[in-house]
């Protein structure tokens, strides 16, 4: 009898409940007085706090599962793990729950960059989930939710106008070695592996596609950011309400 119902489904269907879960018992916790007086900044911390969470988890996960299987590395077509495919469709049940309470909240418009971010990331997650292809790729792609932990913290801060903090002037370091050495060096390693698939129809092509993209991306992120922490004088006065999220 055909199969109507992809085992990998009720997999994406229990992560992305667990995050709706989540999302709902931190917005139980109390805000910062800079945070809840503003109902946009109240909706972007609680975005943030879960988004936190799935860093942490996601971040030391994969170096896990590295660790316990470290052909990853190199068989990035072919390796594959129980454990990276369980983080696979964990992080991909994320991108579906955020994508979902970005429109769901009417943030679309402010947050367009996370809605194609998640869009691309839910597209090549989907090649190690329902393929069981590239999940090695996919684990080594969450290397960058180690860098994540870090930007999110900033993040939040600038949200709760704590940057003259020491713990702000610390942390600003820190997210530049860990932007370096798990978003920068893991983007151009892939980038490099996929570069093979150039000229060839395959599905192996098509997440090129998707990570050169990134690349894009990223190197745009990272331009802001050393614009906005170490040249603050060429940031213009006036900053736009809605990039909390990406300045």
């Amino acid at each position: 009898m055909p199969r109507l119902l992809h085992p990998a489904l009720p997999l994406l269907l229990a992560a992305t409940l667990i995050f709706r879960a989540l999302r709902y018992g931190l917005c139980r916790l109390p805000l910062p007085v800079h945070v809840r007086a503003d109902p946009l900044r109240t909706w972007r911390w609680h975005n943030l706090l879960v988004s936190f969470a799935h860093s942490i988890v996601s971040g030391t996960w994969a170096l896990l599962c590295i660790w316990e299987t470290p052909e990853m590395l190199v068989e990035i077509e072919t390796a594959w793990s129980l454990s990276g495919y369980l983080l696979v469709c964990f992080s991909a049940g994320y991108f579906i729950h955020d994508t979902v309470d970005i429109v769901v909240s009417r943030q679309s418009r402010a947050s367009w960059e996370y809605l194609v971010h998640h869009v691309m990331a839910m597209g090549a997650f989907f090649s190690g989930i329902f393929w069981s292809r590239f999940v090695g790729g996919g684990v080594l792609t969450l290397l960058v939710e180690v860098s994540n932990i870090f930007l999110t913290i900033r993040m939040m801060m600038k949200i709760n106008n704590a940057q003259d903090l020491l713990l702000y002037r610390v942390n600003k370091y820190v997210n530049l070695v860990m932007y370096f050495i798990f978003r920068l060096a893991p983007q151009a390693y892939l980038t490099r592996f996929f570069l093979r698939y150039v000229g060839q129809r395959t599905l192996g092509t098509f997440l090129l596609g998707i990570l050169l993209l990134l690349d894009v991306m990223i190197l745009i992120y990272f331009s802001r950011l050393l614009r906005s922490d170490f040249c603050p004088e060429r940031v213009p006065n006036r900053q736009h309400k809605d990039k909390f999220l990406t300045e």
